[in-house]
């Protein structure tokens, strides 16, 4: 895979960051429950465009049965918001590389009086430097995986993996394994174009790997004009194994 030109490094690619963001957050919701924290693109309304475009899919995915995996889940929002407006009901799970994070997200889950062991769970986890499906990762696969901003900052981190590649060249290939055959993935960027998305994530001929996703569609946000231009500030693509 030949990648798009890379993002310069950010502190909000380090997991310092992240760790001291939610645990900021955690305070604030101790010292008053109502702040649970911050909900990324929530301007552009991220989250309900995404559940939108969920109960738009034809055939329409099962509510009872269809399992969700939230990447970089933050205080889980994501997943309240699919069962709470979406109606979705089957196995939940969302995972971050920050103990805060999950902290926050099973105390959250909890106000809102769920099941953190049964009806959405919560884990710790590192995509890129955990073990892969294929080795230790022992929650299965799952329809539809959602990435609300995770590979945004992923792309912000300038460590390198084993290859000597920027940690983010590996991330599709991780994700992969943890859709099921059939299954979608939707990843919502601010610092990407739809184009280069799907160069990051589409399965290409002899590229070397056998992964990758088939672009399905787009989720649709606010647009803005410039120069008599059109684009998006953020945008949402639907992908297929």
């Amino acid at each position: 895979m030949t990648p798009p030109t890379h993002l310069d490094p950010s502190e909000l690619g380090n997991k310092h960051y992240w760790e001291t963001t939610y645990s900021n957050d955690l305070t604030t919701h101790t010292q008053n429950p109502t702040c649970t924290g911050t909900i990324w693109f929530s301007t552009s309304n991220a989250s309900p465009l995404t559940i939108a475009h969920l109960l738009s899919l034809s055939p329409p995915l099962p509510k009872p049965t269809t399992t969700f995996l939230d990447l970089g889940t933050g205080n889980g929002e994501m997943l309240f918001r699919l069962r709470s407006e979406g109606g979705f009901t089957g196995k939940m799970l969302g995972i971050d590389y920050s103990p805060a994070s999950i902290e926050l997200a099973m105390r959250v889950a909890r106000q809102k009086g769920y099941d953190t062991d049964e009806e959405i769970r919560f884990r710790e986890w590192d995509i890129l430097r955990e073990p892969t499906a294929e080795n230790g990762w022992d929650e299965g696969q799952f329809d539809v995986v959602l990435d609300k901003g995770t590979f945004d900052a992923i792309s912000l981190n300038e460590e390198s993996d084993g290859l000597g590649r920027r940690v983010c060249e590996g991330y599709r290939d991780r994700v992969v394994e943890m859709v099921k055959v059939g299954g979608r993935f939707l990843v919502t960027s601010c610092n990407w174009t739809e184009s280069e998305l799907k160069e990051w994530f589409e399965a290409k001929v002899g590229d070397g790997s056998n992964h990758g996703f088939e672009f399905e569609g787009r989720v649709e946000y606010p647009k803005f004009r410039f120069g008599g231009n059109e684009g998006q500030s953020v945008y949402g693509q639907g992908s297929t194994t």
